[in-house]
């Protein structure tokens, strides 16, 4: 049967409690549901697993996976058995089991229980493995961060280097590698080893919409202003980076003496402890992990709603990596780094002893960092740009999820300054990097320019009227513009783009900001905070009672919490109260198999809660809502249902817009669905429609004076009311 005609989005539903796939998911799953080979490029966050979780659940035989990560497979393999009626149809294989485990997993495989088995690279070695698996049904073979095969990665794995002809000799199967990183280098590198090269590719957008970026200058005052902003996501995960275990142990007891739930987490702890302090935050036993990059690559919690960089890492693609922990379900997500040129510095320091080529590579990434931590455009379209991604910071998804966007520097006109920096890179013979065109610009001499008599040119110091600051900013905005472009093989040097070649000849309008210029006695303020308030949920009592269960659970089961109901979840349980396994099982993210494995528990607090506390359910609402027979409300939802146009609707009963919003909303509190995106859509685009509804689904109060009050008046209160129309349309009812 060809894969189109294979429903998808029911065991979707049934499995995983998704009614709609993310990305590219149904894409790679149909690809791996033909046979096909297949490499799949997903930012961190962008939903990898599922590639291959769905169809070995949906195939016959077993599935391999090969992970680097100890601790990523058993988080994987105790979600996959928390939707499974049976334990053993998810296994790990690697050197930590004994004799009867073993014996264990290979019969489950045996009898065909077994839909996926992880296996490390060095645990695939070994002859009695292969031999064993050369007898078994293979379904299709799956090499997560696939990355770790190429030298050009930045998590090389010898072990992996073998894997192909491993492969090969087990079976003849379809083989599927995924990777979040974005190189093309590594990509290309991938496909070789692996011998994949006619796989078909699929890259997702490295675009993370829920995502809110923020930089404030590194102050004394940081740890105040850390403690004050943890504080303000009280009971909600987090983690905290630093460069070094010692300021990683620093930061966690000073976060502790302040009330704040934390534990570090890096190299120098014996393992025992590490794997403590990891299970202590996937369980929900603490709040905060603080730690160096030996924490996150194998840490699949869906719930950390903050990520902190109390020292800037040494690249974007580090950065991009460690704030993708954040908000993996979707939920709110704030990524706030601290910078101080300083920590650049010593960072500069700590690669003088490396080989030149070394070195050069790692000035060329500071630099990007350095860009990307002091410039004033929108961070989301640096960032994306810097993997090669195009992004509308005006229309694109998340396009004012940055302090740079939400307070935005004045810009000035500097088409002139553009054609002299782009003509400066021309005459130049395009072979200086950044600092030697500034220097060129400002008339500045250093031993690369007098060596090559760049300072005896007419044109050195043609810009000394503008700051090296100035010049350095523009050169950055040029960039992301696409009129220059870096040469990555000569460690950062600047080249013309056909878009600058044609702009010296014809130049256009360009608006520029000055960059942030962070000094070390700039003080700390509070930054922007979040444009929605950290805390609330529908029913936070509810909210609370349903997570210690969980957690209760969770242990008593001995998996992490998100493994039995994730936090959307739970909120959808707080907002439609259900009480029998049929409401349970039409839940956000809950699904027939999770509702009949957990669900009764839940379904008796819930149903002794609204009891208790006099609850009026909305589906309640619904049976009441039917009853709504008078010929206005009627024709309302009749002609919503054809699509008119409010103000027409309004218009042929003689009404105000206020009037009818306030009848549409007795419609709709009374638990009637009405689908007026149509009316929204005209008014609000996605990423404002986003926004509000991201609002309404933390804060503790549907009140619209609030709501408005909350974006600063960004929003007319007739339109924040339609959304919020729209918005317990689609939750609530």
């Amino acid at each position: 049967m060809n894969s189109k005609e294979i429903d998808l989005h029911g065991p979707l539903k049934k499995f995983f409690g998704f009614s709609k796939f993310k990305g590219l998911q149904e894409q790679v799953i149909r690809s791996v549901i033909e046979g096909e080979n297949a490499f799949a490029i997903m930012p961190t966050g962008g939903g990898k697993s599922l590639c291959y979780q769905l169809p070995a659940l949906m195939q016959e035989g077993t599935a391999i996976v090969v992970s680097p990560l100890i601790a990523l497979m058993k988080n994987q393999v105790d979600a996959i058995r928390g939707i499974s009626d049976d334990e053993g149809v998810a296994h790990v294989l690697n050197s930590s089991l004994n004799k009867t485990e073993i014996s264990k997993v290979m019969e489950d495989i045996r009898t065909g229980i077994t839909k996926l088995l992880y296996v490390a690279p060095e645990s695939l070695i070994k002859q009695e493995y292969v031999d064993f698996l050369k007898s078994q049904k293979i379904s299709f073979v799956a090499i997560d961060e696939a990355h770790c095969i190429s030298e050009w990665g930045h998590d090389f794995r010898p072990e992996y280097r073998n894997l192909k002809n491993i492969i090969q000799s087990i079976d003849s199967v379809p083989v599927v590698g995924l990777t979040a990183t974005a190189t093309e280098k590594v990509q290309e590198d991938i496909l070789k080893t692996l011998g994949i090269s006619d796989a078909k590719r699929f890259k997702a957008s490295f675009n993370r919409p829920n995502l809110f970026y923020e930089v404030r200058p590194k102050t004394n005052d940081i740890y105040s202003d850390i403690i004050r902003f943890v504080k303000g996501y009280q009971g909600k995960s987090g983690v905290i980076y630093c460069l070094s275990r010692k300021k990683v142990e620093e930061v966690a007891q000073i976060l502790q003496v302040n009330g704040i739930n934390a534990l570090p987490y890096h190299a120098g702890l014996d393992a025992k402890t590490r794997a403590k302090h990891q299970d202590m935050f996937l369980m929900e036993d603490t709040d905060v992990i603080v730690a160096t990059i030996a924490f996150g690559m194998g840490i699949d919690k869906p719930d950390v709603r903050f990520v902190i960089h109390h020292d800037i890492p040494k690249s974007l693609e580090s950065y991009y990596q460690e704030t993708g922990r954040a908000g993996r379900d979707d939920g709110e997500g704030y990524c706030l780094a601290y910078y101080s040129y300083q920590d650049i510095e010593k960072l500069e320091k700590f690669m003088s002893s490396k080989p030149v080529a070394e070195q050069e590579i790692g000035h060329a990434l500071l630099q990007e960092v350095v860009g990307y931590a002091e410039t004033s455009m929108s961070r989301r379209k640096y960032l994306l740009h810097y993997f090669g991604e195009e992004f509308d910071e005006v229309h694109g998804l998340g396009a004012d999820m940055d302090d740079n966007t939400r307070n935005p520097k004045p810009k000035i006109e500097a088409q002139e300054q553009v054609k002299t920096l782009l003509t400066i890179v021309r005459d130049t013979k395009e072979k200086y990097k950044s600092k030697d065109i500034v220097a060129t610009l400002v008339g500045k001499e250093n031993a690369m320019l007098t060596s090559h008599k760049t300072h005896e040119r007419a044109f050195f110091g043609i810009g000394k009227k503008h700051k090296s600051e100035f010049w350095m900013a523009l050169i950055r905005q040029t960039f992301v513009s696409n009129y220059l472009r870096k040469e990555i093989e000569q460690y950062g040097v600047l080249k013309l783009t056909e878009s600058g070649e044609s702009f010296i000849e014809s130049p256009t309008s360009f608006t520029m900001t000055a960059d942030h210029e962070y000094s070390k006695t700039e003080a700390v303020g509070q930054g922007v905070v979040n444009s929605r308030q950290v805390t609330g949920d529908s029913d936070k009592q509810l909210m609370l009672l349903l997570k210690n269960l969980r957690k209760k659970v969770a242990k008593r089961k001995g998996v992490p919490p998100f493994a039995i109901f994730q936090d959307p979840s739970l909120e959808a349980m707080t907002l439609r109260y259900p009480v029998t396994m049929e409401e349970l099982s039409s839940v956000y993210g809950v699904g027939d198999g999770k509702a009949r494995k957990f669900g009764k528990e839940f379904l008796e607090l819930i149903a002794t809660y609204v009891s208790e506390n006099d609850i009026t359910r909305p589906d309640d609402l619904i049976v009441k809502g039917t009853g709504l027979k008078s010929g206005l409300k009627l024709y309302i939802i009749q002609n919503t249902d054809r699509k008119l146009s409010l103000e027409d609707i309004a218009s042929s009963k003689g009404l105000e817009m206020e009037d009818l919003i306030k009848e549409i909303e007795t419609i709709v509190y009374s638990g009637t669905k009405l689908d007026i995106s149509y009316c929204v859509d005209a008014i609000l685009d996605d990423d404002q429609q986003e926004e509000i509804i991201e609002y309404f689904m933390e804060a503790e109060t549907d009140d619209i004076q609030e709501a408005v009050e909350e974006f600063d008046g960004d929003y007319e209160e007739e339109d924040m009311r339609l959304m919020r129309i729209k918005f317990l349309s689609e939750v609530g009812n």
